[in-house]
């Protein structure tokens, strides 16, 4: 999923632009929309969908990581979360019915709920309690979003709604919690709180705990990740979705990655280089451009380089989810991922492609 935090992909892509790029969801966050421009604006406006004129599904986070990752400005309690905007200050409080809320003037097709993001590492008696809150919030998105969906003036009474698990780098608080949440039959299950600091290998291994005990009938989410290596390691542990700013974040700063694997695109060796940043793709950008004049771009503080770059980005990634699902479907996953799980990971100097 491309993540378009504030209604829009940064990197001047618009939801024009994403359909050649093979996008097939947008992500949205609720948190910065209910600051800017206001999800009653957006409700009034008709919903995400018509707001930014896209006709694929949305999906629209809670705003628990964005609570999270203001630790110095906020206050978690039973009832919900206070903390100050980042913007200017202003006092918020949200809590589960309160995001359910946000989600539903968003009018997004899958919302998800509203949860604690824990720091790794975290004390284990922190992580149990809050868990466990994380569940009782999970009882309470799923009782208002009923309550929406059922209200005449919702935009969309379809809206779907995911369940979090988390419970740090503790397998035993995992399992359980996954054990518990899959029994509320939601429409999908999602395993946060990873890919925050701790080392791959540590997710790998919380996902091989962690995803045998979520529904096979139903979408596994793994949020906030990753590099192309880790959506191959996860698809091969169970994972059906993915969503990371990484793409178009690294795209801005010339980072690109292809079939090759990830490179530089502002390394005096691509100075005089005529070929597109990868021979392999056939995105608008490498089948206008050559990588001497994104790395003119680049050097020259043009804003075009963002953009170029990040329509690479988003292109390779969307393309590689699909020869992933025709590996699947091929048989030939395993092969697939011995190749490209390394491969995708290396990094390059300019001389091995």
């Amino acid at each position: 999923m491309n993540v378009g935090t504030a209604a829009a992909i940064k990197g001047a892509i618009s939801s024009v632009d994403l359909k050649g790029l093979k996008t097939q969801v947008e992500l949205c966050n609720t948190y910065h929309l209910h600051l800017r421009p206001g999800d009653d604006v957006i409700y009034k406006m008709g919903g995400l969908h018509k707001f930014m004129n896209w006709d694929k599904p949305i999906l629209t986070d809670s705003g628990g990581f964005q609570v999270f990752s203001l630790s110095s400005l906020r206050k978690i309690k039973e009832e919900g979360v206070y903390f100050a905007s980042h913007i200017d200050g202003k006092r918020i409080f949200m809590g589960p019915e309160e995001s359910m809320r946000i989600q539903s003037h968003l009018a997004s097709t899958i919302a998800m709920a509203f949860d604690e993001c824990i720091e790794n590492p975290a004390p284990y008696d922190y992580v149990k309690k809050s868990v466990a809150r994380t569940t009782r919030w999970l009882q309470r998105c799923k009782d208002e979003m009923a309550r929406l969906n059922a209200d005449p003036s919702t935009i969309n009474r379809q809206q779907l709604l995911f369940a979090i698990n988390q419970g740090g780098t503790f397998d035993d608080i995992r399992v359980e919690h996954m054990k518990t949440i899959r029994e509320m039959e939601l429409d999908g299950y999602a395993v946060g709180g990873l890919a925050v600091g701790e080392p791959a290998e540590v997710m790998y291994h919380i996902l091989d705990e962690v995803v045998p005990y979520a529904p096979e009938d139903k979408p596994r989410y793994l949020m906030g990740v990753g590099t192309p290596s880790n959506i191959i390691e996860g698809v091969y542990r169970g994972i059906d979705m993915f969503d990371c700013v990484m793409p178009s974040r690294n795209a801005r700063h010339a980072t690109v990655f292809t079939w090759g694997g990830i490179m530089h695109a502002t390394n005096e060796c691509y100075k005089l280089d005529e070929r597109p940043l990868d021979p392999e793709c056939d995105c608008p950008t490498c089948r206008n451009f050559s990588r001497s004049y994104i790395r003119h771009l680049f050097k020259a503080g043009e804003q075009l380089a963002g953009r170029l770059a990040v329509q690479h980005n988003l292109y390779f990634y969307n393309t590689l989810m699909e020869r992933i699902r025709e590996a699947l479907d091929e048989g030939r996953f395993e092969e697939f991922r011995n190749k490209y799980s390394p491969l995708l990971a290396r990094k390059l100097k300019g001389n091995e492609d």
